[in-house]
């Protein structure tokens, strides 16, 4: 897997399926908070301790806003990359990567395509999206909860959905199928 831009390039015959993954689930988010805005509901699953590849270059405050997560809901551990490193590449692997369409934020995009190629290529990938703007969305069932742990955690960033409660309200995920 090569990258450039942020986009990944892999070579789909070459799937590292000899070795048992070391993570099941991987949840690509651009930016801390991304991924409680958008994975919600995967991260409060008991049964998926998830590990965060957070993909834009983000200051010491930010990343340390970011640690909290781990005092709150059970992750497997936080990672800071550009790119998604082939090791995590198992045909076993669930992948999260915020949605190629509906998101308006360029880093979003970005990602989403990598995601895509991901899809396209036979992996487990299941899109996100942050902006609320898709058909698919849907309530949220403890978004009280929900806009608790972003306030424990992202304190700094509140105004975001203090007034925009779309935020903490609804979430939203989309699988393609690709033969």
């Amino acid at each position: 897997m090569n990258s450039e831009n942020g986009i990944i390039s892999i070579n789909p015959d070459k799937k590292e399926d000899d070795k048992k993954p070391q993570f099941e689930t991987i949840i690509i988010a651009p930016h801390p908070d991304d991924e409680v805005i958008g994975c919600y509901s995967v991260l409060m699953d008991e049964t998926i301790k998830p590990l965060i590849i957070y993909t834009s270059d983000v200051d010491n405050e930010r990343r340390a806003e970011a640690a909290q997560l781990i005092k709150h809901v059970k992750i497997k551990g936080q990672l800071y990359l550009s790119t998604i490193p082939t090791k995590f590449l198992h045909p076993t692997n669930s992948f999260y990567f915020p949605h190629p369409i509906y998101e308006t934020h360029p880093d979003h995009r970005i990602q989403g395509i990598g995601g895509e190629q991901l899809a396209r290529a036979g992996y487990d990938v299941t899109f996100y999206i942050t902006e609320m703007n898709a058909p698919f969305k849907f309530e949220c069932k403890d978004s009280e909860k929900k806009r608790q742990l972003l306030d424990a955690c992202y304190g700094k960033q509140s105004d975001l959905w203090k007034y925009e409660h779309k935020y903490y309200l609804f979430e939203g995920y989309d699988k393609w199928v690709f033969k």
